[in-house]
């Protein structure tokens, strides 16, 4: 294996890269798979190809609410860079595809081995930080519509799809919020023909009227990925 379609594992220089991937191996991403659970031990990493993971917290017997997005931009797993075995959130498969999958023990030599994967490790941690903490600011601040939006493109970004199937239901559960909710705000995106939606299959029509419609947290996450990744 010497090709890779993870943007992390991508930028990474030829010898370190070819001997990360001897050392990955390809699996499926099934949708609705759940890849760790909290305080658990990681025992993989993963690197998505296509398809994206959820990353999902959950307070006591609340229903989970999304904090992160892990696609071909980044890695699932990233903590074992910081020598931390323990996974911290729910990872759930939200887009089917494939992904790059390494154990964590070898994961660990690899960055023994690679300081350029230990940078660029360290620098995605850094914008996973930020999107987590702007998530639980996006929560608190801003509407559903602008976030339903902004999740639409973080989604159709790891998806490279303009269409995908996402039922209302799935809807309010990444977004924290009740089922009208999503109906209503889907409705208005929809109405402005910014988006299709009809029986969970959901076609963005108007990307730019989507990006104008979102809230600021969508441009701050690509700003904070293209200042220490790209």
């Amino acid at each position: 294996m010497t090709a890779a379609q993870n943007h992390l594992i991508e930028l990474l220089p030829r010898p370190d890269r070819v001997r990360l991937l001897a050392a990955c191996e390809q699996v499926p991403l099934v949708l609705s798979d759940v890849l760790c659970t909290p305080g658990q031990p990681t025992t993989h990493a993963y690197f998505p190809i296509d398809g994206f993971i959820s990353l999902v917290t959950q307070i006591d017997d609340h229903p989970g609410q999304e904090v992160g997005m892990v696609g071909s931009e980044g890695m699932l797993g990233v903590q074992l860079a910081l020598g931390v075995s323990l996974t911290p959130l729910r990872a759930l498969v939200q887009g089917a595809g494939t992904a790059l999958r390494i154990r964590a023990a070898s994961l660990k030599r690899e960055l023994a081995h690679s300081t350029a994967l230990r940078r660029s490790l360290d620098r995605y941690l850094y914008v996973l930080m930020s999107q987590l903490a702007g998530s639980a600011a996006c929560l608190r601040f801003h509407l559903i519509g602008p976030r339903l939006a902004r999740w639409l493109l973080m989604s159709q970004d790891r998806s490279n799809a303009s269409s995908f199937h996402v039922t209302h239901e799935f809807l309010a559960y990444m977004l924290g919020v009740r089922r009208v909710g999503i109906t209503v705000a889907a409705g208005v995106l929809q109405r402005g023909g910014l988006i299709q939606y009809h029986r969970g299959e959901l076609t963005v029509l108007d990307r730019l009227g989507l990006e104008a419609a979102a809230c600021g947290c969508y441009a701050s996450d690509c700003k904070a990925y293209a200042q220490q990744i790209a």
